[in-house]
């Protein structure tokens, strides 16, 4: 098996005596160990009088087995020991997984090898978990990804598996007079779920041959003789050649050029359409991406989606148009057309093969890890698709440069055998899908169209250049120069701070440099909220074409607003990041208001924010949240509002006075050296803002809610569904209050999920969670349901309140440490990558924690944590003069009920934030 040269873990394939095959990794740092097995069955092999069977398998499996019967004692076993669990149900694989703290892994996996060897299937959950199912389902019938997932599975060959209906509901999955459910699942199960269909991937920090004994236990999974898969064409010719125009809830503009294929999975060694892919995502000066954009007709473009499986590989090209764009369709098509044309005549040179290669070859060569339940989960599905050796390294082959294949490829790219969808609330339809009711219409291309696109006219168009950054060899690693466990001041003057850490654990030619901005001008006002929002936006749009090949050789860049200014982050090899860095900061003014992207970017913030307003209710009610609390934070119905006066005129202007009084807090961290670091830190100084005063940093308020026991919120939200979230927040930001908020919260998860969607049915969407808010501990419950109301969620939530403590008062001493050391295990987890410490490091700066230390205080108190403080600190949470917030939807089906009146109302969320006392930092 080919390994990454910076890849110190062990491996060992074996297949089991009933076929089932699994990768045993041995990783002596991991401080969790994880699992995940993937079964080769998905909604594909639905019956077609039981579509969403395979779903819905796949959540029975949760809730029990023979050996472990209590339902819900999965989940709780894994949460109390500092884990995490989940599963997906794909077209042709289901894919389970979880991550455990070390010392209980082999306990874990004897539950989790019983899902697949003898799962109760419980009469009585079987039809709790059908309605949860059906309350899935709902929950997705305003999501637009799903509505237009159902018009492409109606314009496809309906006798191919993916035009079953994938989820499943109360009808598709409902008892018959001569039929159960219950006996389609078992009988489901017995088929399908077989050994020799199975690939199981475990990682711990034991010996492979200590693994190897411990994978032994799925050898009790049975095997079967399962039914071979009918390839089917996924397209029929009538298929082909046809625009499908779709109407979406969200103000929505999309154009998707599809292609298909018979299955390439087979080329995975050479990546054919991922090289096209490469050429036609290009993003540089006078690339097709950058030719739509000047003309105002595209905001963005990515090539190479699609769905596929066995026997099929659809290739997408996907543009997100401005309205100028979606009125000039078929010239966007015709200059794509164009431009596959130059590829075809031009750009299969060996040379851009090697380059992407090469690219792939760094990439591989200086792998980083990535979490252990990410990695397994991954590696069990790469193990279907790559030869042995190969399940690791598959993903990032590029080996050989085949032209006449490529050119194969690109001759069935044409105008007769390409499938459109025009995505547009502006289009007409005349018929509705299935089960998520989307408007579409189907029409065949005209000889006119096609004339313009099989014989298009020639366009200013240029193929890449060669990349500049890919030439040179990553940077050596530098000689460590006296190790540190945590950033040190280098620089601390006023208006500016620079913290630095050469890291000395991960060994990778990569660094990270984070900078922010605060002005205190930049959030004075919800006006100068938008404009700074809207100049990040400004500046991103022309940084495009300029960093995009940086970005190619390895290199990547965010630029964000924040509640006190912006936020720049740069990452990847450190070799010429710098450069990078610059790059951006010439542009630092954001000068460049050209006025056709000005218009262009203000359309599309108008168009993000009030999509915000389509998303699920539970969504915006988090949004509604953090704008109630964080008074800079705002909704974005509220921007929406102040977009509307922002003219370019102004911005010069205001983007000067932004600058004039600053703060620059900076983090460089990675394989750079003290010199380094200093000399980036004179840069910023010396060339960031030269005519700015110095300033301190912009406090970050938050409302403080103490002493007001129950205020409450009503948010108009047009869905059936209603919904609730219910906010503690904690007035100390004391270490013990983070170790109590935390411990309640943890202790809590699996129980209210069970008890609240499990049992009680009360919606798909029910959880808890922490909410640290401007360094405030913070936990929220929450729930979106097709069936209760606000006032029946409140109710059910107190009730579980109330109830608690005394579940903690029943925990064992044995149990009470066992969740202790859980909790303190995900705390304390180890970071995997340098990216995930880079973003721990900004964090703690941000949250004053200069000793990068508060995680260890957080499990000093938490240790110290009796059962008697946690049930007190339980009980002041139902106490009926508790201070919380609830803020709620009124579902359509639900007006005429019991309204929500407990509580204070919140009436204008402004005159709130003048009212209301801050916590200031």
């Amino acid at each position: 098996m080919r390994t990454s040269p910076n890849d110190s873990r062990q491996y060992k394939s074996v297949q089991l005596q009933n076929g089932l095959r699994a990768l045993l990794i041995c990783d002596k740092n991991a401080s969790k160990s994880a699992a995940a097995l993937t079964v080769n069955v998905g909604h594909f092999d639905d019956p077609p009088e039981r579509q969403g069977l395979a779903h819905f398998l796949e959540h029975m499996l949760f809730l029990g087995t023979k050996k472990y019967p209590k339902a819900g004692e999965y989940q709780q076993f894994i949460n109390h020991h500092g884990g995490s669990h989940n599963a997906w149900t794909g077209t042709e694989f289901t894919n389970y997984f979880f991550d455990i703290e070390n010392n209980w892994f082999n306990d874990a996996l004897d539950r989790f090898c019983q899902f697949f060897i003898a799962p109760c299937f419980d009469p009585q959950l079987v039809e709790k978990e059908r309605q949860a199912v059906h309350s899935e389902y709902l929950l997705k019938l305003q999501d637009d990804v799903r509505r237009l997932y159902q018009v492409h599975k109606e314009t496809i060959n309906p006798q191919h598996p993916f035009s079953k209906f994938s989820v499943g509901s109360v009808e598709t999955l409902a008892d018959w007079p001569d039929k159960s459910i219950r006996n389609d699942l078992l009988n489901f199960y017995q088929t399908y779920y077989s050994s020799e269909q199975m690939t199981l991937v475990i990682l711990s920090n034991q010996s492979l041959e200590t693994l190897t004994s411990w994978s032994e236990r799925f050898n009790d999974i049975p095997r079967h003789d399962c039914p071979i898969r009918t390839n089917v064409p996924l397209l029929r010719e009538q298929d082909r050649g046809i625009a499908i125009y779709a109407h979406p809830v969200k103000e929505i503009q999309r154009l998707t050029m599809s292609f298909d294929f018979s299955d390439l999975s087979h080329l995975y060694k050479s990546k054919p359409l991922g090289f096209l892919a490469h050429l036609l995502g290009y993003e540089g000066s006078e690339s097709l991406i950058a030719y739509l954009r000047h003309k105002g007709l595209i905001q963005t473009m990515s090539a190479g989606g699609g769905i596929s499986g066995k026997g099929f590989r659809e290739f997408t090209l996907s543009f997100q148009l401005t309205d100028q764009g979606f009125k000039q369709i078929d010239l966007i098509i015709e200059a794509t057309f164009d431009y596959l044309s130059l590829i075809s005549n031009q750009g299969l040179e060996q040379w851009r093969y090697l380059e992407k290669q090469r690219v792939m070859e760094r990439a591989w060569s200086y792998q980083e890890k990535i979490r252990a339940i990410d990695q397994v989960s991954h590696l069990a599905v790469n193990m279907h698709h790559f030869d042995e050796s190969d399940i690791l390294i598959g993903d990032y082959l590029m080996e050989h440069f085949d032209k006449i294949q490529i050119q194969s490829l690109l001759s069935q790219m044409t105008a007769k055998r390409m499938r459109l969808t025009i995505i547009s609330q502006q289009v007409e339809t005349d018929r509705i899908a299935k089960w998520y009711q989307t408007p579409y219409k189907v029409v065949p291309f005209s000889d006119k169209q096609l004339e313009h696109w099989l014989n298009p006219r020639p366009f200013e168009l240029l193929l890449p250049p060669a990349n500049p950054f890919i030439g040179s060899s990553p940077t050596q690693l530098l000689a460590t120069e006296g190790a540190s466990d945590r950033p040190r001041k280098l620089i601390e003057e006023p208006g500016f701070r620079l913290w630095y850490q050469q890291d000395s654990e991960f060994k990778i030619p990569k660094g990270h440099i984070y900078l922010s901005v605060d002005s205190a001008f930049s959030v004075q006002s919800i006006d100068h909220i938008v404009r700074s929002r809207f100049a990040v936006e400004m500046l991103l749009d022309h940084l495009t074409e300029t960093t995009y090949q940086a970005e190619i050789a390895g290199m990547s860049y965010q630029i964000y607003a924040h509640q006190g200014g912006y936020t720049i982050h740069t990452a990847g090899f450190n070799e010429r990041q710098l450069e990078l860095l610059k790059m951006i900061l010439n542009e630092r003014l954001f000068g460049h208001f050209d006025p056709g992207r000005f218009d262009i970017i203000k359309q599309q913030l108008h168009q993000h924010w009030h999509n915000q307003t389509q998303i699920k209710p539970i969504n915006q009610l988090f949004h509604q949240l953090t704008a109630a609390l964080q008074p800079n934070n705002p909704t974005g119905a509220e921007l929406n509002q102040a977009l509307k006066t922002v003219t370019r005129e102004e911005m010069p202007e205001f983007i000067k006075h932004l600058y004039a009084n600053i703060h620059i807090e900076t983090l460089i961290y990675g394989n750079w050296s003290k010199r380094q670091a200093i000399e980036i830190g004179e840069y910023l100084q010396r060339e960031l803002a030269p005519d700015s005063q110095p300033s301190t940093e912009t406090p970050r308020q938050l409302i403080n809610i103490s002493g007001q026991q129950t205020l409450r919120y009503h948010l108009h939200c047009e869905h059936p569904d209603s919904s609730l979230l219910m906010y503690f927040q904690s007035a100390s930001i004391e270490t013990k209050q983070i170790a109590l908020f935390t411990f309640c919260n943890h202790l809590m998860s699996s129980t209210f999920f069970y008890e609240l969607r499990t049992q009680q049915q009360l919606g798909y969407i029910v959880g808890n969670g922490n909410l640290p808010l401007n360094r405030h501990p913070g936990m929220i419950f929450y729930i979106q349901s097709p069936h209760a109301t606000p006032f029946h969620m409140v109710q059910a939530i107190d009730r579980f309140l109330d109830s608690f403590p005394e579940v903690i008062a029943t925990l064992s001493e044995e149990e009470w440490q066992e969740a202790k050391h859980g909790l303190a295990s995900q705390i304390l987890e180890q970071e995997s990558n340098m990216r995930t410490r880079a973003q721990r490091y900004w964090i703690s700066i941000g949250n004053k924690d200069e000793n990068f230390n508060q995680r260890d205080l957080v499990v000093d108190s938490l240790m110290k944590l009796t059962k008697e403080e946690l049930i007190l600190f339980t009980t002041t949470l139902k106490d009926p003069i508790r201070d919380r917030i609830l803020l709620y939807t009124t579902g359509s089906s639900h007006e005429e009920e019991h309204p929500l009146n407990i509580g204070e109302p919140i009436q204008n969320m402004t005159h709130f934030h003048e009212e209301m006392p801050h916590f200031s930092y």
